[in-house]
């Protein structure tokens, strides 16, 4: 009853409005498992006219946290244009917070505030009417790491990758170029080869019989990578698989067109 589905432009292309991140997580599983398969792009609030000016809806986020995660607690809601309302130190180590946070500012950052919180916190939130748009809101800091070609990866090129961040994908897995296989530890986007083979030689070296030890990648859910991807990227989900890709697949146009964006004032 909840849900509105409107036609766009493209005959092979929804648009979804939808109760939350949750309730689109349920319909896109549930068409998942009757096989089908289809792209999703990053979930967006919807806006409307109030007095002439452009407003987001809100919401009254309530969290119960440690206080020693107070700090990382309030720069995580602070960046996304939330306010403290008020703050209670139960004196037990518990603290209690109060924060009007705009919705689209709440998109990701559950797993995140789990992250923060070691997994202790508790956040709850309900909406709490419209507010004057508060201007843009960057929701993931790192960057990714982009496959730059098409193959099986290998344990020879993750062992190198695994340095440079979280990995999503392990060995043996079919990538193509565009593909996300990890997530960056810089801000950055950076183009990598998670197919590279080790070259053999007939020269025998000190660790030749040391096997690459591949860190388990992070494998992320439906709800988990809807809530990471940016405005560039999209999940593609398919009966048997769940994959993070960007929007514009090949390499070469991604970089004419990061290298514009810096270039523009």
């Amino acid at each position: 009853m909840s849900l509105r589905v409107r036609p766009t432009e493209r005959p092979d292309a929804w648009e979804v409005h939808g109760r939350g991140e949750l309730q689109l997580a349920v319909l896109i599983e549930t068409m998942r498992r009757e096989g089908f398969e289809l792209t999703i792009g990053k979930p967006h609030v919807l806006t409307k006219e109030i007095d002439g000016k452009r407003s987001e809806p809100m919401e009254r986020v309530t969290i119960d946290a440690p206080e020693v995660h107070v700090g990382t607690v309030t720069t995580l809601l602070s960046t996304r244009k939330g306010t403290m309302l008020g703050i209670v130190n139960h004196g037990t180590g518990w603290v209690r917070m109060d924060w009007r946070v705009p919705a689209r500012g709440l998109v990701g950052v559950r797993t995140e505030f789990m992250t923060e919180t070691r997994g202790t916190g508790v956040l709850n939130h309900e909406a709490d009417g419209w507010s004057p748009w508060l201007g843009s809101i960057r929701s993931r800091r790192n960057g990714v790491m982009v496959a730059d070609r098409t193959g099986p990866t290998t344990a020879f090129a993750l062992v190198a990758l695994q340095e440079r961040g979280e990995l999503f994908v392990g060995p043996g897995v079919d990538v193509y170029e565009g593909m996300v296989v990890g997530e960056n530890a810089r801000t950055e986007e950076m183009d990598v080869n998670p197919t590279k083979e080790k070259k053999l030689t007939n020269m025998r070296s000190a660790n030749a019989d040391e096997f690459e030890r591949v860190t388990p990648p992070r494998e992320l859910t439906l709800e988990q990578a809807l809530e990471f991807i940016s405005d560039d990227e999209c999940v593609e989900v398919t009966p048997g698989f769940v994959r993070i890709r960007k929007v514009v697949l090949d390499q070469q146009t991604r970089g004419r067109a990061r290298s514009r964006s810096k270039n523009e004032p």
